[in-house]
């Protein structure tokens, strides 16, 4: 920045100065911004989901809304929604929730439902699965996220249709034009297995293609790097099926798991409709992480946090199964005396030492994505110790910002991180390939899971306290 004080005449100036175009302004102070050249680095986004859920295009639409419902084409391509109200309008809740209840009160009155009706509750209710994920996010402090629909809510989707089209932007493909999604989840997965059939009983999930469909969502997750598949179990599972499901899932040493958090169980909740149902927590857990990142910030562990929007847990789980569990990357949800219902862990499924918490593959993804969105100016641009310099110094004030938010482990920033970008990883080699390498170290902190108290009785007589 400049300042500029024009109260100088022509016949004070020395007699070699260059003589300045006449300024027709009055004498005073004159700011003048000039770029002072130094490239900073803009933390991408942590807190949105996307949502892969059933979703259907009512007959009739009468209600009154602020926004018009999507269409068939605009809800299979990913739609951003920034509240409840939004999605309720835009995918049509109220037009389905008050066909669903129709066909209920018929039910409960004991009058016959026809194998049609029976199907078509199914069908509604497996629309008002996505619906409830979406609901939960937001009620557990999540701000924006986006949407893709599948208009067969009546039949299974197959790997080939979740996985979807890029160019069509369907599916998780059409994901990969939306770079700030940063969390993926399927709350329909397990209705997706099967097709809804004409029975009052909703037919039993198929676990083998189940597990299929969460491999696509974790695959995708891996390859785009900046987001983790947030993955819901089967439903009704007891503990010990659920570690024999778990075990069939990829292996914990591979870079699938790193990215994959599983939790358990399902969830009561009051139904957007005002019908309890039982969900999948993967749309609450989304929002208590967004919550999280806001108040804390994405180095925080999104864990001893309270669930809202739940009305009970179908499973209570003692501390031995607890354990058990996440011995296996499972991440549970209890229900303590005077507490409430609490997020009760925070891993992946990764049995590493690097990735075995959420918030630290979460942060290194964030600090990866801010990083590199942050340098795309370096493309082409002269590969030489000036470009080098730039770039260290971009990166070394990003991540001091990190440290001094507590993101990072170290009593001085050179303990917390190091950023190398000289000609010592810079050769003539590289040079002459079109390549500049900047070599990136961090040390996040990572959660107290276990906090460890020594208690000493101290004996009468003796000086000092319990410790």
């Amino acid at each position: 920045m400049t300042i500029a004080y024009e109260d100088m005449t022509v016949e004070q100036r020395r007699p070699n100065e260059r003589e300045a175009p006449m300024d027709t302004r009055p004498p005073g102070v004159y700011v003048t911004e000039e770029s002072s050249g130094v490239r900073m680095i803009a933390g991408a986004g942590t807190s949105t989901p996307a949502f892969l859920g059933y979703t259907e295009v009512p007959v009739s639409d009468t209600h009154e809304r602020t926004a018009p419902p999507f269409d068939a084409g605009e809800r299979v391509i990913p739609q951003r929604v920034r509240g409840w109200r939004e999605f309720a309008d835009r995918y049509s809740i109220t037009e389905l929730g008050d066909e669903l209840a129709a066909l209920l009160k018929k039910q409960e009155d004991n009058r016959d439902l026809t194998p049609v009706e029976l199907k078509r509750i199914q069908v509604l209710q497996r629309c008002f699965t996505l619906a409830e994920a979406v609901y939960g996010f937001f009620a557990n402090g999540g701000t924006s996220c986006y949407v893709v629909g599948f208009l067969t809510p009546d039949q299974p989707v197959t790997e080939s249709t979740l996985a979807g089209d890029t160019d069509k932007r369907t599916g998780l493909d059409g994901l990969e034009t939306v770079p700030e999604v940063t969390m993926v989840a399927v709350p329909s997965l397990w209705d997706m297995t099967v097709a809804a059939t004409e029975s009052s009983t909703p037919p039993q999930p198929d676990l083998p293609t189940g597990r299929a469909l969460i491999d696509k969502v974790v695959a995708h997750c891996t390859k785009q790097l900046n987001r983790l598949a947030v993955v819901d179990v089967p439903p009704d599972q007891s503990v010990d099926a659920l570690k024999e499901f778990v075990d069939s899932l990829a292996a914990p040493d591979t870079d699938e798991a790193a990215f994959t958090a599983l939790y358990y169980p399902w969830v009561r909740v009051p139904g957007v409709d005002g019908v309890p149902r039982t969900a999948p927590p993967s749309g609450h857990l989304a929002g208590v992480w967004a919550r999280t990142d806001a108040e804390r910030g994405v180095f925080k562990a999104p864990a001893n946090q309270s669930l809202r929007g739940v009305l009970d847990l179908p499973t209570q789980l003692t501390d031995d199964q607890n354990g058990d569990l996440n011995d296996k990357g499972i991440n549970c949800l209890r229900t303590f005396p005077g507490r409430g219902l609490l997020v009760w862990g925070a891993r992946t499924r990764s049995s590493s030492r690097d990735w075995r918490y959420l918030n630290v593959r979460r942060l290194v993804s964030f600090l990866s994505d801010s990083i590199r969105r942050s340098t795309a100016w370096a493309v082409f641009e002269p590969n030489d110790d000036r470009l080098w310099a730039t770039l260290r110094h971009s990166v070394t004030s990003f991540l001091t910002d990190q440290w001094r938010q507590g993101a990072l482990q170290g009593r001085q920033p050179d303990e917390a991180f190091y950023v190398i970008c000289d000609g010592t990883n810079n050769t003539r080699t590289t040079i002459d390939a079109g390549q500049v390498i900047c070599d990136i170290g961090v040390a996040p902190v990572r959660p107290a899971e276990f906090v460890h108290f020594t208690i000493t009785q101290q004996l009468a007589g003796q000086t000092g306290g319990n410790d």
